[in-house]
């Protein structure tokens, strides 16, 4: 069992992987050798570079000249580029470049590009109703694995002999995989709330999930960030979180939309588990991430709560499940309409709603909004990240429907957005 554990989570598995889809590391230094050769990662012996005894010495933190001699130091791509000054650029080649871009634009599935286009997108063209289910699960699948990350405190694949494609999260921990993660609770929530909403194939559906959730699963292998292991557990904790969770879908929609005490909970609770997240003894992008999406969970139950109040919810009508119109160009010509204008609305409220915050926040604790390091307070980016994306919310379930209405692109007679 432990065999199998150590097989699935090992870099090499996943550096397989990444050389049977055609992502090759450079010819970089992998060791020095006992005669002050650096050997090339990947050359097999014809790659071998001389350097400087002093300089392998540097590279081995100050060892001692017999303690170097046998000493086997991995250092990445950058490193040996700016000490030997080869192979300037990309510190990978690619070989086939149908897999790179396949592999690369599915894990972009699990970013925030990703989320603040097609999340909204199904609310302005579809079912607010999915919308809202979509947000709510999703919100929860992340915490618990981005929780989890910071108290497992795994490490990621090593590089190398791993070819790490993304930098930014390369601080975080490896286990689990939250792209695996959301990938399986989106993918399969939308199927499974859609046929309670729409008439559709389930076996299409059904398969469009996997096939998505797969791509994105195995995307996180060959940009390097996350094991097998990483990646397994991602989707089966995510698919049982779902389990557990399904049978109260129903009730929980019933009280975030009529209970009174909706939009406090909805804006505490997250808030509290923000400041309440898992302390690391140095910087990494979760606390932050999780701070984004749990703001963007308030902000869009706060909001369906005050459309329920209004009285319009731009829900669905008419008996359920609905046949959707035929997919005309009028139909689409509006749909790519409402897509950029709301996207154009959400962006606007971030960078408004991010500038103002983030300056109020640096003026009360007295530091400068340029100052990065002071901005990574947790008093500090909690609190400006959370409003923001609670503004971002609000402005995609309030406001942005109503926009739709006043400029002639929602058809409020069927309830349908077409």
């Amino acid at each position: 069992m432990w065999g199998v554990i150590a097989y699935l989570n090992s870099p090499e598995l996943v550096a397989a992987f990444q050389r049977c889809y055609g992502l090759i590391p450079r010819e970089t230094c992998s060791y020095v050798t006992q005669n002050g050769l650096v050997n090339a990662n990947g050359s097999d012996g014809d790659g071998l570079v001389k350097v400087h005894r002093r300089k392998a010495q540097q590279m081995g933190n100050g060892m001692s000249r017999a303690q170097d001699s046998n000493f086997n130091y991995k250092c990445t791509s950058s490193q040996y580029d700016n000490k030997v000054g080869e192979h300037p650029g990309p510190h990978y080649k690619v070989k086939n470049w149908l897999f790179y871009f396949l592999f690369v634009s599915s894990a972009t599935l699990g970013h925030e590009v990703f989320y603040i286009t097609f999340l909204p997108c199904i609310h302005w063209n579809l079912d607010p109703f999915l919308c809202r289910r979509l947000v709510n699960v999703w919100a929860v699948v992340m915490y618990i694995g981005q929780v989890m990350k910071d108290i497992l405190k795994l490490p990621r694949p090593s590089a190398p002999p791993v070819v790490k494609l993304e930098t930014r999260v390369d601080a975080e921990y490896g286990m689990p995989s939250t792209h695996a993660m959301a990938a399986t609770a989106i993918s399969f929530t939308l199927l499974l709330s859609a046929q309670e909403r729409v008439k559709f194939h389930f076996e299409l559906g059904l398969f469009v999930a996997v096939v998505l959730s797969t791509l994105v699963c195995l995307s996180r292998l060959y940009t390097g960030m996350h094991s097998a292991l990483d990646v397994i557990c991602g989707a089966l904790i995510s698919a049982f979180i779902m389990a557990v969770s399904y049978p109260y879908w129903g009730t929980f929609d019933f009280l975030q939309l009529h209970s009174p005490f909706s939009p406090v909970v909805a804006l505490v609770v997250p808030l509290f588990l923000c400041y309440k997240y898992p302390e690391l003894d140095h910087y990494s992008t979760t606390r932050g991430d999780t701070t984004i999406i749990l703001g963007v969970g308030a902000g869009c139950s706060v909001g369906y709560w005050v459309n329920e109040r209004l009285g319009l919810t731009f829900d669905l009508s008419g008996p359920l499940p609905v046949t959707l119109p035929p997919l005309t160009h009028v139909a689409f010509g509006l749909g790519v309409a409402r897509f950029l204008i709301g996207v154009g609305f959400l962006v606007l409220t971030r960078q408004t709603v991010r500038w103002v915050s983030l300056r109020v926040f640096c003026w009360v604790y007295g530091v400068s909004a340029s100052d990065v390091k002071a901005c990574r307070r947790k008093e500090i980016e909690v609190p400006y990240k959370f409003c923001t994306y609670t503004a971002i919310g609000l402005v995609n379930s309030i406001i942005v429907n109503r926009v739709f209405v006043m400029m002639g692109l929602w058809d409020l007679g069927n309830g349908i957005s077409v």
